[in-house]
């Protein structure tokens, strides 16, 4: 039972991370951490720090389904992780698993992102 967000009033956000290989969704599961792109880190800080939780759905790119989702357990620092081995990523922060388990892209067809002109959600 954790307390309750200290930003519950504000909405909850909904990430699609893509990542490159099955391989970084598994290091993720296993240690509770995620990496991205320095771009993406300034909308998930944002994300984070406006929103009363922010969610992350997990896709490995050309697999299509989703790999499961969790929760951003916490702000992105500077500290860098050399588990993903990548120039490409900026630091590290915590996700909390909360399914992992493959699930084809079919299942969510019916769902449309309204601010990503309506398509389909995968």
């Amino acid at each position: 039972s954790k307390s309750p967000s200290p930003r519950q009033n504000m909405p909850v956000r909904y990430f699609i991370m893509k990542s490159s290989n099955l391989q970084n969704i598994e290091i993720s599961q296993q240690k509770g951490i995620w990496s991205t792109t320095p771009s993406n880190e300034r909308k998930l800080n944002g994300a984070f720090w406006e929103s009363s939780m922010v969610y992350l759905i997990f896709s490995v790119q050309g697999s299509g389904h989703f790999q499961g989702f969790a929760r951003m357990g916490s702000s992105i620092g500077c500290e860098k992780s050399q588990d993903w081995g990548s120039a490409g990523f900026g630091g590290v922060f915590k996700v909390d698993w909360i399914r992992k388990e493959s699930i084809p892209f079919q299942f969510a067809h019916h769902l449309f992102n309204p601010w990503n002109d309506n398509k389909k959600v995968q």
